[in-house]
């Protein structure tokens, strides 16, 4: 049983049938988000920026939302092996030391924490990310509008009530409450249309750059928003995957392919999409799109039968060794996704691509 699919819209498909998939084809590389299920994807980050894009020399555009905007940071890091390697470990060790008699942290409490961690682990090395020779960063996060503006124990459950509605409605109509803002390597331009939804461009920069990537990964009412981020419009931030969750975006490239680690084939546009199946198709937006995800099958033989989720927190409350064995186990089990890429890259049989 193979541990990889490859999936991919119509023109990469004519593409790949046609030259094969080149490092020198890659214009774009979404990072969705999705907390620790991106786990799966650490070898074959570090294949891709470790190794095979090194034979190449075009400039990429790097489009992050939440765990997958830090994984798209790490590679911009002069040593992103090494990167990818210390934040798998960090995530899989992460734990929250609770009070006497407090069953789970609060909002504040992770966020402390999880601040804390963004600067030990970036700390000094933003101007890495910043100025590196090919990559352009663009995070993406969500920021609140009216009510949604500041958060609140009161405004921000009422908030998310409505764009909850008015995204079952329509999607563009949760740009009445949240906005999508893109902090960007500056001079980057974005690799994709926004007419999809309202959408703000602004410099990342060495004095926003963790501020944005922890409003990135701030989920609502497990994380506080990260409020007022400099160079950005006053407000509150939350989790890029509220508006974007699996990046299924209006990609501009016309002659390139956009390659897409993914940990399923669906490219699901919003995290309150989740449930509206319908919404999980694909479309024109993806047509130049090949996403590398993991065989549902090869899913069922990981620990507890799937992929590592916000779940096991709580599966493992009691038992931090259980659930670092489980994520290890899952993340050294990945280690198939690379070798098997890596092999049909070698033969590049286009036969085995399935569309998306």
């Amino acid at each position: 049983m193979k541990a990889l699919r490859i999936h991919a819209g119509p023109a990469a498909r004519a593409h790949i049938a046609a030259h094969g998939l080149r490092p020198q084809d890659v214009r774009t590389i979404p990072g969705a988000a999705g907390g620790p299920k991106g786990l799966i994807l650490g070898p074959i980050d570090r294949f891709l920026f470790g190794d095979w894009l090194s034979a190449s020399n075009q400039p990429i555009d790097l489009v992050g939302a939440s765990i997958g905007a830090w994984r798209l940071a790490n590679a911009c890091l002069d040593d992103s092996k090494a990167a990818f390697t210390q934040f798998e470990e960090g995530y899989i060790h992460q734990h929250f030391e609770l009070p006497p008699g407090q069953k789970r942290p609060t909002a504040r409490q992770l966020s402390a924490q999880f601040g804390e961690g963004l600067r030990g682990f970036y700390g000094g090395r933003s101007t890495e990310v910043l100025r590196h020779s090919r990559f352009g960063l663009h995070v993406i996060t969500a920021r609140g509008r009216h009510i949604l503006g500041r958060e609140g124990p009161a405004r921000t459950p009422v908030g998310y009530l409505g764009a909850f509605i008015a995204n079952s409605v329509q999607r563009r109509s949760l740009g009445a409450w949240l906005e999508r803002v893109v902090f960007s390597t500056p001079g980057a331009a974005l690799p994709f249309g926004t007419r999809d939804f309202r959408t703000r461009q602004v410099d990342l920069l060495e004095g926003n750059f963790e501020l944005a990537l922890q409003a990135s990964c701030s989920i609502p009412f497990m994380l506080e928003a990260v409020h007022d981020i400099p160079g950005a419009p006053p407000g509150a931030y939350w989790d890029g995957g509220i508006t974007d969750y699996h990046l299924h975006l209006d990609y501009a490239n016309t002659d390139g392919i956009v390659l897409y680690p993914h940990f399923q084939r669906a490219v699901v546009p919003g995290w309150l999409d989740k449930g509206l199946k319908w919404r999980h198709k694909p479309t024109g937006f993806l047509d130049r799109m090949v996403v590398l995800a993991p065989d549902p099958e090869w899913v069922r033989g990981l620990p507890n039968g799937k992929l590592p989720d916000r779940n096991d927190f709580a599966r493992y409350a009691d038992d931090l060794p259980g659930r670092i064995k489980a994520w290890r186990t899952a993340a050294r089990e990945s280690e198939r996704l690379a070798d098997e890429f890596a092999q049909w890259l070698a033969h590049g049989d286009a036969s085995e691509v399935l569309p998306l």
